[in-house]
C-alpha cells in the first residue's frame, strides 16, 4: 500500500515557523516516526509553496497512480482554492485534509475550507499527530 502526505505553502518551515502554534518538531523527523509506525505502508513525501505543483502532484499519484490514499495539509491553499477542490474531485483515490492546528480556533477567514466538502475526511487540531490519524483512516 502506498499513501501521499502533500504539504502546501510555509509548511517546510515547520518546527521553526511560529511554534506556539506548528509545535517544534522538524517535519522530517516526525516523518521518520510515522514510516516506523506504519513499517508495511509506503509513505511518500511531498510539500511545494506553488499551488500548481500541488495539483500537478496529487493528479500524478491520485489519478494516475497507484496510490491508495492522499493525506493533505494545503494550509492557507484550504480556505481559497476551487482548483485543488477541482483536483480531488477527479481523484481516483480518497484524500484526507489535514491541519495541525485547529482552524476553528483561529481566525475567522480559517474557519472555512474549500478542499472539506471534496475530502473523504477532515482532521485538524492534533498537532503532528493529525498525519497519523489520518494515515491510520486511510489504512483501515
Amino acid at each position: 500500500m502506498k499513501i501521499l502526505i502533500i504539504n502546501g505553502p510555509n509548511l517546510n518551515l515547520l518546527g521553526q515557523r511560529e511554534p506556539g502554534i506548528y509545535g517544534n518538531e522538524l517535519f522530517d523527523s516526525y516523518l521518520e516516526q510515522l514510516r516506523a509506525r506504519f513499517a508495511d505502508v509506503e509513505i511518500d513525501y511531498y510539500q511545494s509553496n506553488v499551488e500548481g505543483e500541488l495539483i500537478n502532484k496529487m493528479q500524478e499519484c491520485g489519478f494516475y497512480g497507484d496510490y491508495a490514499g492522499i493525506v493533505l495539509n494545503a494550509g492557507a491553499y484550504t480556505h481559497t482554492s476551487v482548483a485543488l477542490h477541482d483536483c480531488i474531485r477527479s481523484l481516483r483515490c480518497p484524500v484526507i485534509e489535514v491541519h495541525i492546528s485547529n482552524v476553528h480556533q483561529r481566525e475567522e477567514f480559517r474557519h472555512h475550507s474549500m478542499l472539506s466538502a471534496a475530502c473523504k475526511g477532515v482532521i485538524c487540531g492534533f498537532g503532528l499527530d493529525s498525519y497519523r490519524l489520518a494515515v491510520s483512516a486511510l489504512v483501515g
